[in-house]
């Protein structure tokens, strides 16, 4: 890129100390100002490290970060570079799952966590869901029974938490679709610590759910929901109980 383009963008300067963190930072703000949109390709190397004063190396400490942080992709090549990314839920679902793995979200947190974004999720699905949006959450609910009769569990459990997933897709909200993915991520990671479980409601729970959801009934789509979550929840904390005291 040519400098009077990498002068347009607007990069400055910037002090040694914490010198990846304002690279990083002003990246960021020239994508929340509309200068870099994704797809955009930012100034080589080069340039860059001679436009902050900074070494290459401390450049590319920055650009790491940018790439963990979901903000840029690094490619390599003849035709490489960083290059701004469109939006993805792959940061905060990764993070989330992270915490939950460090302990600082615990099974309790979790658990709870759903019934409270469930009963919301629900409650929006059922003003806005179209008949694509049931007639999949059927088609969800009839594979999911399909993967039980023949024994399959982990088939099972990935269709029992895609059916979380579709409804949230149902709000036309993308921050309460990227909230579900992530708890629904941070669910199965404790589902795989606790291990396979059976249970006789969630189908009958679904097949009533979807009636209330067909009917717009929104009280009793919540209130059959937040009975099976809270359901689940205990079983899933009596589980992990006993699999503390083994």
């Amino acid at each position: 890129m040519k400098d009077s383009v990498v002068s347009a963008l607007g990069f400055v300067p910037i002090a040694p100390q914490r010198a990846f963190e304002d690279i990083a930072a002003q990246i960021r703000e020239l994508v929340a100002s509309g200068k870099l949109k994704p797809g955009d390709r930012l100034p080589a190397e080069r340039e860059l490290s001679t436009k902050f004063n900074v070494s290459r190396n401390t450049l590319r400490e920055a650009l790491r970060a940018l790439e963990l942080s979901g903000m840029i992709e690094l490619r390599k090549g003849a035709s490489g570079g960083a290059f701004v990314l469109p939006g993805s839920s792959e940061v905060v679902v990764n993070g989330l799952r992270d915490l939950y793995h460090l302990g600082a979200i615990t099974p309790e947190a979790v658990t709870e966590a759903r019934i409270w974004l469930s009963a919301i999720v629900v409650r929006v699905a059922c003003a806005r869901l179209t008949d694509e949006d049931l007639a999949a959450l059927e088609a969800n609910v009839e594979t999911a029974v399909r993967a039980q009769k023949a024994g399959d569990f982990a088939q099972r459990a990935a269709l029992h938490s895609q059916f979380h997933t579709i409804l949230a897709a149902a709000t036309r909200n993308p921050i309460i679709q990227i909230t579900m993915e992530a708890v629904m991520e941070v669910m199965r990671k404790f589902i795989e610590r606790i291990g396979p479980s059976e249970n006789s409601y969630t189908v009958p729970s679904r097949r009533r759910l979807l009636k209330h959801l067909r009917a717009r009934d929104a009280d009793a789509a919540v209130a059959e929901m937040t009975k099976f979550l809270e359901r689940l929840q205990a079983n899933y904390m009596a589980l992990w109980k006993l699999r503390q005291k083994g």
